[in-house]
C-alpha cells in the first residue's frame, strides 16, 4: 500500500503561488463560466462555497472557495461525539502556566494501527478555540494509513513531516509532504493522511487566529523570506465512491463523528483563495547580517497569522534553514535572551546550531515568554574561541512556532516520561569570566 501511495506522490503536479485566485477542473467542462452557481451547474454537479473568512472582510484577507461536488456537504447524517484520545483543545486549564525551560524526546512508537488523527498527541496552548484566538502545539505519529476523513473546524493546520512522507487526499486534490516540507490544510477542508513509509512523526501548529499569510517584507524590499511561487495548490482530483466513509469533524475542541453514505472528498472541479498548499522549507530565502551580530529569528518567518497589533502575531512558524554565516567579531550562535514572545521549537533533521546534544530531530523545547535561553556552555564555548571565517550552517532543519502569548501545557505533556527533567543542567556551568581593569 505505501508503494502505490508513493508513486502516486511523486507523480503529482500541482498549481504555483500563495494566495493566488487558482482555478481547477479534473473533468474538462466542471468549471462554470462567467458565474460561480448557475441554476444547474456543468455535469450534473452542486455548486457549494466554503468560506474561510468572514464575507465582508478586505479583499486581501478575504479567503473562500466555490467547489463543484458530486453531493452537496449537506448530504450528510447527525454527529455523535468520540472520544478525543490525546488532542486536547484551548483554553488549556489542565495546568497552570510554567515559567521553566521546558524539553521533550520525540513520542515513543505508535501503537499498532494508529492513524494520524488517532496519532495527534498536543503539547500545549493558548487562546480559545470558540473565540478564534491562539494557537495549539500538537505532535503526530502514525504506523497506519487513514480510511476516515478528517476536518477541522477550530482552525488551520501547518504540519511538519520529520520522519516519513505523507499523501495528503484534499478536497481541492493531492500533496506530497515529505520531511523538510510544511503542509497547510485551511480551516474546515476535508482531507485523508496516507502513509509514504512505515511509520511517520512530525509537528503540528493548530492555528485558531488569522488565517496564515507571508509576512510583510518592510525594508527587504519585494523579494526574500518564503517566495510565493513556492507554494504549491493541489489540481482538482475527486474520489467517486458509494458506501459507508467515516467522517471525523473537530468543533470547539472535541470530535464527533458520522458515517457518510460516500466519500465527501469527491469535489470535481474548484476555484477560489481557501487552499491546502505544500512548502519545501529548503527554498527559504535566507537573509540575514553580512557585516556583524546575529538577526533576531523574525528574520526567518515563513507564514505569520497576524493579530489586531501590527507586528504581534498570534502564531509565527519560523524555519532555520541552511545557510552561510559570515558576521565579524560576531558571537553566530543565537545570543542569550528573554523574549515576550513564547517559542516552541522543533528539530526536523541534523543538529541545531544553538545545542550541542539534548536536541534531537523529533523533540522540541519550550521557551515561555521572558524565560533566558540560549546556547548550552559547549556550543557558548567553541563559537567565543572558534576562528570567524565563513562559515556554512548546512548540516541542521530547525523550525520554531512563535506565539504572542504563553503556551500552558497538557497534562500529558507536563507528565510526558520523555519529557527531559534535567534541561536546566545545559546551562550549568556558565563560567565566570567578569575580570575588571585595574
Amino acid at each position: 500500500m505505501n508503494g502505490d501511495a508513493r508513486k502516486t506522490a511523486e507523480a503529482l503536479t500541482y498549481l504555483s503561488g500563495f494566495g493566488n485566485e487558482h482555478s481547477s477542473e479534473a473533468v474538462p467542462g466542471a468549471l462554470p463560466i462567467g458565474r460561480n452557481s448557475p441554476q444547474r451547474a456543468p455535469l450534473g454537479l452542486y455548486a457549494e462555497q466554503l468560506s474561510g473568512s468572514a464575507f465582508t472582510e478586505p479583499r486581501a484577507y478575504n479567503r473562500r472557495s466555490w467547489l463543484y461536488r458530486i453531493r452537496p456537504s449537506a448530504a450528510h447524517p447527525a454527529f455523535a461525539r468520540t472520544d478525543n484520545g490525546t488532542l486536547r483543545t484551548a483554553p488549556f486549564t489542565e495546568t497552570a502556566p510554567d515559567p521553566n525551560r521546558l524539553r521533550w524526546n520525540p513520542l515513543p512508537e505508535p501503537e499498532p494501527g494508529t492513524d494520524f488523527v488517532r496519532g495527534l498527541w498536543t503539547l500545549g496552548g493558548n487562546g480559545d478555540a470558540t473565540q478564534r484566538t491562539g494557537t495549539a502545539v500538537h505532535l503526530y505519529h502514525a504506523n497506519s494509513s487513514m480510511r476516515r476523513v478528517f476536518s477541522d473546524a477550530d482552525g488551520e493546520l501547518l504540519i511538519v513531516p520529520e520522519r516519513g512522507g505523507l499523501l495528503l487526499r484534499t478536497e481541492f486534490g493531492l500533496l506530497h509532504a515529505e520531511p523538510g516540507h510544511v503542509a497547510l490544510i485551511p480551516r474546515g477542508v476535508r482531507f485523508r493522511v496516507e502513509l509514504l513509509d512505515d511509520v511517520v512523526r512530525g509537528y503540528v501548529c493548530e492555528n485558531y487566529g488569522a488565517p496564515f499569510q507571508l509576512p510583510e517584507l518592510g525594508p527587504i524590499g519585494a523579494n526574500g523570506l518564503a517566495n510565493a511561487r513556492d507554494f504549491r495548490a493541489p489540481v482538482a482530483a475527486y474520489e467517486d465512491v458509494e458506501g459507508p466513509v467515516e467522517v471525523v469533524n473537530k468543533f470547539c475542541g472535541n470530535l464527533w463523528t458520522a458515517t457518510y453514505d460516500h466519500s465527501p472528498l469527491d469535489v470535481v472541479a474548484w476555484h477560489g483563495t481557501h487552499l491546502p498548499y505544500v512548502y519545501d522549507l529548503r527554498r527559504f530565502n535566507v537573509l540575514g547580517s553580512i557585516s556583524y551580530d546575529h538577526p533576531d529569528p523574525s528574520i526567518f518567518t515563513v507564514l505569520t497569522s497576524p493579530t489586531d497589533t501590527p507586528g504581534l502575531a498570534s502564531v509565527d512558524c519560523v524555519v532555520f534553514a541552511p545557510r552561510w554565516l559570515v558576521g565579524e567579531d560576531t558571537f553566530r550562535p543565537p545570543y542569550f535572551h528573554r523574549n515576550v514572545m513564547s517559542e516552541y521549537m522543533g528539530l526536523i533533521e541534523g543538529a541545531y546550531d544553538a545545542k550541542a546534544e539534548g536536541f534531537v530531530p523529533g523533540g522540541g523545547s519550550l521557551h515561555n515568554m521572558m524565560s533566558a535561553h540560549g546556547p548550552d556552555r559547549e556550543t557558548f564555548d567553541r563559537a567565543s574561541a572558534a576562528e570567524l571565517r565563513p562559515q556554512k550552517v548546512d548540516d541542521g532543519l530547525a523550525f520554531m512556532f512563535e506565539t504572542r502569548w504563553p503556551v500552558t501545557l497538557t497534562a500529558q505533556a507536563a507528565r510526558a516520561e520523555h519529557l527531559q527533567r534535567a534541561y536546566d543542567d545545559v546551562w550549568q556551568g556558565l563560567e565566570r569570566h567578569f575580570g575588571p581593569l585595574h
